[in-house]
């Protein structure tokens, strides 16, 4: 039996093939799974806004598009050995549409292709990936490119040394979901942990006021370090792929993604609230700066 047995592919809006078809379709060949394919589109054009009424002609164009699509499409996956089910979802809410499917069909992964936002329009609307990323309750793929329909390498990126990661088990979770992914792509599993020391060195720190800063530092890393074997060990990841790397995690993550060709990184992410929310997390921020593909598993909400 395969890691999924039901995986949910939303379709790319123009309705060509795009890499996380090729994702969905070959994670459901190799896994067996079942898969589920819609498409969230807008509903047919309304002309004369304050007669409410539709062009008949228009209106049939539009269907027809629609109607031939879902056709095709059931024939050219189900011509593959796929168990597959194709439909069109008419709506002006994608995201409530989309939650709700999630919860009708309860798929093990849901696949998506990154939709590229400019960055003025990210800083006033919130895009509907990274909605996913805060609101689905059942792992996120967001597929940017695809060097291969299966992943060649797959990394967890982790924080063994944050409490809220060790109070609600995310980073078990992570290591779990990549584990599960590597399984069924025969996929060998990195595990990596960009640490940041950048607060002990400031200058306004009482860290490094005194003569025993410097061993302060070292002793900082040395515990960061042994959070990482510990966790390392409890999953059996081999000392080879282990990767423990100072900095900042989003550019840590994509430059360790170009030097090993890695095709997917899965990340936790945190359903926030306040001030938290409007940041972001940095699962989000890899989204539009790491190259491949994100994986996200999601926990509750934190203050």
């Amino acid at each position: 039996m395969g890691q999924y047995q039901r995986l949910l592919l939303i379709a790319d809006q123009t309705l060509q093939q795009s890499p996380a078809l090729l994702r969905a379709v070959a994670l459901a060949k190799v896994s067996g799974a079942g898969l589920d394919v819609r498409a969230f589109v807008e509903p047919v054009p309304v002309v004369h806004l304050w007669e409410e009424k539709t062009d008949d002609a228009g209106y049939q164009r539009y269907m027809r598009r629609y109607r031939r699509w879902v056709a095709d499409e059931v024939e050219q996956l189900g011509g593959q050995g796929l168990d597959v089910s194709v439909e069109v979802v008419f709506t002006t809410h994608p995201l409530l549409d989309i939650l709700k499917t999630v919860e009708e069909l309860k798929p093990d992964l849901l696949i998506k292709d990154v939709t590229l936002e400019p960055v003025l329009k990210r800083v006033f609307i919130t895009p509907l990936d990274c909605h996913l990323l805060r609101e689905c309750p059942v792992p996120v793929h967001l597929v940017n490119q695809a060097r291969y329909s299966l992943p060649h390498r797959v990394v967890a990126a982790v924080d063994p040394f944050d409490p809220s990661t060790q109070i609600n088990g995310l980073n078990d979770t992570i290591i779990q979901t990549a584990n599960a992914l590597a399984l069924q792509c025969d996929a060998p599993l990195h595990l990596l942990y960009a640490y940041d020391l950048s607060p002990a060195f400031n200058a306004d720190s009482p860290l490094v006021g005194g003569g025993w800063g410097v061993d302060f530092i070292e002793e900082l890393r040395q515990s960061l370090h042994q959070a990482f074997v510990t966790l390392a060990d409890r999953h059996g990841v081999p000392p080879e792929r282990r990767h423990f790397v100072m900095g900042l995690p989003v550019p840590v993550i994509s430059e360790f993604v170009e030097q090993y060709v890695a095709d997917v990184v899965v990340m936790g992410t945190v359903h926030r609230v306040g001030i938290d929310r409007l940041i972001g997390s940095n699962t989000e921020r890899a989204l539009y700066s790491v190259p491949g593909s994100i994986l996200a598993v999601r926990t509750g909400v934190t203050g």
